[in-house]
């Protein structure tokens, strides 16, 4: 339960990262910003400090931030808009010069950016401690019948090859394993399977591996480390996307090992058992994600407005606006579907 509420928490405050990005940029152009608020409604209370009105709300997953004229065009509130004075005008948001709004539109994936490279520095910086982790179990295998399971670590062992030597000099003699599961310590009595009893794709338990940990660094080589990882991730997530896009218009399947937010309370929950800086690599990891993902010009997405905005330059003109009404609706929508697609294959995987 402590991990669920700790996902929660960093998931929000990355979402309000985010939207707070947008928020000080706009802030720095001098933008009327009606509204920023934490979390969604309903709303439990607000209070006005200057111009902008802050809201706390029901809803604790990230906030949202109102920036006058961002969506009115969308709205049809336009019109009211361009009656507005030249001197009120520059504080609104539709008016704004193309890469004025293109900052703004850009800054909230800055920050998730930011907040993914220092997190992940500070990883670096702090260290972690090496360890075997188990990452997958093969059905009907000596490790299964043990009752050894996805997330376990094995004790005792600094890298996998000499837990591979070790079971491997003990094919077909009982071997004992201390396996560290959250906060429990287990023993396990497992013997190894001969060569001949080995199917070709899987070793002798029938398990998989991961080695987990590293020294720690010094501030700037771990900065350093920490930028080249985070683009990395981030230029993966871009095309792991890709992928998934191509994967659902050419086979009508969701690309393997993606998830959606029930997926990744799976995820947090095993690297919570790990260990807490588990935990922090993971919560940079989604936050490295939401920066390319939402950096990728699809519509309703950070990058599709950006898109737009450079059409807008490009041809001169605005995009017209049923087009833009259209070409928003549809991206909003496909991307829930998305989400529920997703959403659905992680509870089955759940069972």
């Amino acid at each position: 339960m402590l991990i669920v509420i700790l996902v929660i928490i960093g998931l929000s405050i990355l979402i309000l990262g985010h939207e707070a990005g947008h928020f000080f940029a706009a802030k720095a152009f001098g933008l009327k910003v009606e509204e920023f608020g934490f979390g969604f409604p309903p709303r439990i209370f607000a209070k006005k400090k200057g111009e902008t009105e802050y809201s706390l709300n029901w809803l604790p997953f990230g906030g949202f931030v109102k920036i006058s004229g961002e969506n009115d065009r969308i709205s049809g509130e336009n019109d009211k808009l361009e009656s507005l004075s030249p001197e009120e005008k520059k504080r609104i948001f539709m008016f704004q010069t193309a890469w004025k709004k293109s900052v703004i539109i850009l800054a909230g994936v800055a920050t998730n950016f930011v907040i993914g490279w220092l997190l992940i520095s500070g990883v670096f910086m702090a260290g972690v401690p090496t360890a075997v982790v188990i990452t997958d179990v093969v059905s009907q295998t000596p490790a299964e019948e043990a009752g050894i399971l996805p997330g376990d670590v094995v004790n005792g062992y600094l890298t996998t090859q000499e837990f591979i030597d070790f079971v491997n000099q003990n094919r077909g003699q009982e071997i004992v394993l201390n396996i560290a599961r959250g906060e429990e310590n287990l023993t396990f009595n497992v013997t190894p399977r001969v060569e001949t009893d080995t199917p070709s794709n899987e070793g002798a338990l029938g398990i998989g591996l991961v080695e987990a940990g590293f020294e720690s660094q010094g501030f700037f080589g771990a900065l350093w480390g920490g930028l080249r990882q985070t683009a990395d991730i981030f230029w993966l997530t871009i095309v792991t996307f890709y992928n998934l896009v191509v994967g659902i218009f050419t086979s009508g399947e969701l690309l393997a090992g993606v998830v959606g937010p029930v997926g990744i309370f799976g995820i947090a929950k095993q690297a919570g058992q790990i260990g807490l800086i588990y935990l922090v690599q993971l919560t940079a990891l989604i936050s490295i994600n939401l920066a390319a993902i939402n950096l990728i010009p699809f519509p309703a997405l950070d990058g599709g407005r950006f898109a737009l905005i450079l059409v807008e330059k490009i041809k001169g003109s605005p995009v017209p606006l049923k087009a833009e009404q259209i070409i928003n609706g549809v991206g909003f929508v496909l991307l829930i579907l998305l989400m529920v697609a997703l959403t659905a294959r992680d509870v089955v995987n759940l069972f």
